[in-house]
């Protein structure tokens, strides 16, 4: 058995919206992935934002559709994730999870998520959390790239040295770190001559001038500066000569953005010919790379953990310039596919007074990745020298963006990257069902505690089975059947019992004059008593039934 549910919100994996972010990429890309090359014999989607199904499979039928049977798991039943025995999750909630699952018991399933952006205080809180939480040994946490994962674990280490001076904490709970790249699907990326021949038509460039190309968000703080580029490649067109264009595929952040974010970086390029174009449009994302003669990326921001560009570029066959950076150096060989050059950061700890402000929320994220990537240095000088060489060289060009294709398509398509999940799905349900459950007594969670338990001393009594009830006089089914139906009433009518089971209740009630709540619920059917039980309380409350206080029952 290797199959996970897949926490499926739709906001997770569409890419049509104006904020179209990496995440939303890498998730399309995955579902798209996971339908054409899993293994499983049935799909599982566990429907988490409560959508019309129609909705669910209008998504599943847009990224291809499936070929086999699905099984739709409601929001609020969340028990049946123990029959494909995993779930997975698109991003690193698996503390929230693991608490989630305590109401069913650890051992009903397992929980993997995976990293995206680990910069947020969100996301931060997330991971902090993980030590908190009743994670077992069969549950893990996917990492994008070695540098994530290292900078996971910096941030685990700090908060287990925490736990252990504050409070002499020696027992922590397991979490499993695993290493798995994002894929993509490297038939959606080809290299299109009739693509290259309308691009270059359409943007008024030369069949043999040479195309630098950039896709992302046009966004200086929070994704990629673009000036160090813009003056690379400045400095490049003045020591070859050539004719050299930039072709900036993205988007801004919010319309206002735009003009500014293209005249800056345009005007650190004079004599680079400058053209911008929509890269959300799906004709755009898939067909621009055609146009290009090589790719460049120089990320400098920590909210960055893998990148898929860079693989994109690979997969349709063109050499990459990219910044050292965390997940871009588990992906672009240096010299066989194209050019890692090097990053320079600050010393561990001039960052402090950067967290300080904005954990107190005097600066935004966007601010505080932007102060951090201001003050992260890309290479100039190598970057120019990469960029000399594939300008004057063609051959080069074609070597490595040989390399970088075969080196796409047989280590990052999904064909390959959706094995290793599920060997680590089945991996994940053998570990928890070979070990021995531990008997426990304890709360699902104890900072989200039954509101019943967490507030019983505010009631002058509680009700229990032993409770007697009876009958105010003159009530019937009929005044029941009102309240259920009457909008101002009805509202938690998720919670409430169902009207057979009142019709019920009330019926061994009128043979007798007063009956413990444990013999109205003997009717009931097991599986819905806990609505029941609570419902009597409910008749109480507008005056259909008498709840007899202990003293007047002992009376009795």
């Amino acid at each position: 058995m290797s199959n996970a549910a897949i926490y499926l919100n739709p906001e997770a994996y569409q890419t049509g919206g104006k904020a179209l972010m990496g995440r939303h990429s890498a998730g399309e890309s995955f579902l798209k992935g996971f339908l054409r090359h899993s293994s499983a014999e049935r799909f599982f989607f566990w429907n988490v934002a409560n959508k019309p199904q129609e909705e669910l499979q209008a998504l599943i039928d847009k990224l291809g559709g499936v070929n086999r049977p699905v099984t739709w798991i409601p929001r609020d039943q969340k028990q049946q994730l123990s029959e494909p025995g995993c779930l997975f999750s698109p991003v690193p909630n698996v503390a929230k999870e693991a608490w989630s699952r305590r109401f069913y018991g650890a051992q009903s399933y397992s929980v993997c998520g995976i990293t995206h952006t680990t910069a947020t205080d969100r996301v931060m809180d997330a991971i902090a959390d993980m030590p908190l939480a009743p994670i077992e040994a069969w549950d893990a946490l996917i990492c994008t790239s070695r540098a994530v994962r290292a900078s996971v674990e910096i941030e685990l280490e700090a908060v287990q040295e925490d736990l252990k001076a504050r409070l002499g904490a020696t027992r922590l709970p397991p979490l499993r770190l695993e290493v798995i790249p994002l894929g993509i699907n490297t038939s959606d990326f080809q290299f299109d001559h009739a693509h290259r021949k309308a691009w270059r038509s359409q943007l008024k460039i030369p069949d043999d001038a040479l195309v630098a190309l950039y896709v992302g968000r046009f966004n200086h703080t929070g994704k990629v500066h673009p000036v160090p580029m813009a003056i690379a490649l400045e400095r490049a067109q003045r020591v070859t000569g050539k004719e050299v264009h930039l072709i900036m595929s993205g988007w801004p952040m919010t319309e206002k953005s735009g003009p500014e974010y293209h005249a800056t970086t345009s005007a650190f390029c004079p004599n680079v010919h400058y053209h911008q174009v929509d890269g959300r449009k799906p004709d755009v994302r898939f067909s621009i790379w055609s146009a290009a003669d090589f790719f460049v990326s120089l990320s400098d921001n920590i909210q960055e953990t893998f990148g898929l560009t860079p693989l994109e570029a690979m997969a349709v066959g063109l050499p990459t310039i990219v910044s050292d950076w965390d997940g871009y150096r588990d992906t672009v060989r240096h010299g066989i596919d194209g050019f890692r050059i090097s990053t320079y950061t600050p010393r561990s700890g001039l960052g402090r007074d950067l967290m300080y402000r904005y954990d107190n929320q005097w600066i935004s994220y966007e601010a505080y990745v932007g102060a951090v990537c201001q003050f992260t240095a890309v290479d100039m000088n190598e970057t120019v020298r990469a960029m000399v060489d594939l300008i004057q060289n063609p051959n080069l060009r074609t070597r490595l963006g040989r390399a970088a294709h075969q080196f796409a398509v047989q280590n990052f398509d999904w064909r390959v990257i959706i094995p290793k999940y599920e060997e680590l799905w089945r991996d994940l349900i053998a570990r928890r069902k070979a070990d021995a459950p531990q008997a426990r007594n304890l709360s699902g969670n104890p900072s989200r505690l039954d509101p019943y338990h967490l507030f019983s001393p505010y009631p002058s009594e509680w009700v229990t089975p032993n409770t007697l009830v009876r009958f105010n006089p003159g009530s019937t089914v009929a005044d029941a059947k009102r309240l259920l139906d009457t909008g101002l009433i009805n509202f938690a009518g998720f919670l409430l019992p169902q009207l057979s089971d009142v019709e019920t209740m009330m019926a061994t009630l009128s043979r007798t004059r007063q009956a413990q709540i444990r013999d109205l619920l003997a009717a009931v059917p097991a599986s819905r008593r806990t609505r029941a039980e609570r419902g009597i309380v409910f008749l109480a409350k507008y005056g259909i039934l008498q709840i007899l206080p202990r003293s007047d029952a002992i009376a009795n």
